[in-house]
């Protein structure tokens, strides 16, 4: 599995929870620095970041992914936005949170979000 990180470096630690959460191993993790100008249209921006994923429109397709979303909720979802189109669903995310009483701050991953599940289950909802 390849995991997209838009977010901080990702430690040894985080890698083995994303691994003990999903049951796969993780091949790779491709750290993508997720810097926006906001005085710019943020789309265009986005394709930028995706094409420095280095993937093949084939590997878009094909490959199992995991994403770190960028921590700026404007760009993650307009990145989201240009991922589905990319990849033809959502992709699943990881999901940080603080490890509580840590000095100094340390992340754990929280869960492993199937966003394309979600969709399909809000979906199901539409009357």
């Amino acid at each position: 599995m390849l995991i997209l990180n838009f977010s901080h470096p990702l430690t040894p630690d985080q890698v083995k929870q994303v691994e003990e959460i999903t049951g796969a191993g993780v091949a790779e993790v491709r750290h993508v620095p997720a810097q926006f100008d906001h005085a710019q249209p943020f789309a265009p921006q986005a394709v930028e970041l995706a094409d420095g994923c280095g993937l093949s429109p084939e590997e878009w397709q094909t490959t199992p992914l995991l994403v770190v979303p960028p921590a700026l909720n404007f760009i993650a979802v307009t990145l989201l936005a240009e991922l589905h189109g990319r990849m033809g669903y959502f992709p699943s995310i990881v999901r940080m949170r603080p490890v509580e009483g840590s000095i100094p701050p340390r992340y754990e991953v929280a869960e492993v979000v199937d966003l394309q599940a979600v969709r399909d289950a809000a979906r199901q909802r539409r009357k």
